[in-house]
């Protein structure tokens, strides 16, 4: 029996449709991933052990790569797949926000502070002189996971949405949603990484309240980049964004603010370096006001009506004025001409109603006749 030809090509259409919205930046993660985990499974290469982030390899032998490898390598074709499956729509939000390149900074703003939390949690719990646990020195992460977790915060809290569905089981507050997701993750799968995913969730809180404003460049620092030759093939590209399409701001938007400018260690205000540390937030209607992806200002419809009612009666007022003579000449003028009009209505009427049979029809006033079917138009109008 021969296939269905129609609906293979509509099922490849719609893919390449899928995958054809999908940004430059987070395909190319997608890309990035897949292709190692493949060369991977091809090689039989499963010494994850010295590429895995192990905070007691990077204390000492100060393995820095371990922060940015650990990143891309995961365990398992389902490990990946999930992954990559969550990165699209998360990624795909944030960088059509940020733009590719901002995003990309962003990963690895990210990745570089789950790194630094990962390491000062597992040492405090390992060193504290009261319940001293090695395991956490010892224990090896991999995974995009954690980067995941970041984009989770910070994506709820760009939207400003009171709740989340989990799976679509239940709601959730959306101040929570992260934090169940992790729990819930930690009961149905034992051999994930709980500090990296906690991590994850700290950075991304981290940056919503405004605490690494002070490592994000101004605007120049991304045009450079984007109107370097190294990077023209890929910012040709119609997936690519461009950082001067998104967020006109100086950097990165983030939930406490939009306007802020950069500060500290690019801009060299000290002021602004200390004072971008104190969490602040804004109410939603505010930061709905000030967010680059819903521009202009709304109108009630009732204002609108109002405003249309309004200009119909003062477009009345005006005809019925002009429609009053003020000089004696004009009103001599305006006289002839409307016993000029009466009596071409007169004789219209007696005709209509010779034809009719009847009576001759009573005279008017032309001008009467005109607000009469000025006021029949306003009514079928309002």
């Amino acid at each position: 029996m021969r296939p269905n030809i129609v609906s293979e090509a509509g099922l490849q259409t719609r893919a390449g449709q899928w995958w054809d919205g999908i940004p430059f930046l987070t395909s190319a993660v997608i890309i990035v991933c897949g292709v190692i985990y493949l060369i991977c499974l091809l090689v039989g290469y499963d010494s994850f052990y010295e590429i895995c982030f192990l905070p007691e390899a990077l204390v000492s032998k100060f393995q820095v790569y371990r922060i940015y490898t650990s990143i891309i390598f995961h365990g398992s074709l389902l490990h990946v797949l999930f992954n990559m499956l969550a990165l699209v729509p998360l990624g795909s939000e944030l960088e059509r926000i940020m733009g590719s390149i901002r995003l990309l900074y962003m990963i690895i703003l990210l990745a570089t502070s789950n790194a630094i939390f990962h390491l000062i949690i597992a040492l405090f719990v390992a060193h504290n002189p009261f319940l001293p646990y090695q395991y956490l020195m010892n224990e090896c992460a991999i995974g995009f996971s954690g980067i995941l977790f970041s984009m989770i915060v910070i994506e709820t809290s760009l939207s400003g949405v009171q709740s989340r569905s989990v799976f679509g089981l239940f709601n959730v507050p959306a101040k929570w949603y992260a934090l169940i997701l992790l729990v819930v993750f930690q009961l149905l799968m034992t051999n994930v990484s709980l500090l990296g995913h906690l991590c994850g969730i700290l950075s991304g809180f981290a940056y919503t309240y405004g605490l690494f404003n002070f490592l994000f460049p101004g605007p120049s620092f991304y045009s450079a980049i984007e109107s370097s030759s190294w990077l023209a093939s890929c910012v040709r590209r119609p997936k690519f964004i461009l950082c001067s399409g998104g967020n006109p701001s100086a950097y990165i938007p983030t939930f406490s603010g939009q306007n802020s400018p950069s500060s500290g260690l690019f801009s060299g205000n000290i002021w602004r370096n200390l004072s971008s540390w104190m969490p602040q937030r804004e109410t939603i209607a505010q930061s709905t006001q000030d967010d680059p992806r819903f521009p202009g200002r709304g109108r009630t419809l009732v204002s609108g009506q109002n405003t249309a009612v309004n200009s119909d009666l003062n477009l009345e007022a005006r005809l019925l004025d002009n429609s009053i003579p003020n000089n004696p000449s004009d009103i001599a003028a305006a006289g002839a001409g409307e016993r000029l009009s009466n009596e071409r209505l007169s004789l219209v009427n007696n005709v209509v109603a010779a034809g009719a049979g009847g009576p001759p029809l009573p005279q008017v006033s032309f001008s009467y006749l005109r607000i009469i079917f000025f006021h029949l138009e306003f009514v079928l109008k309002g």
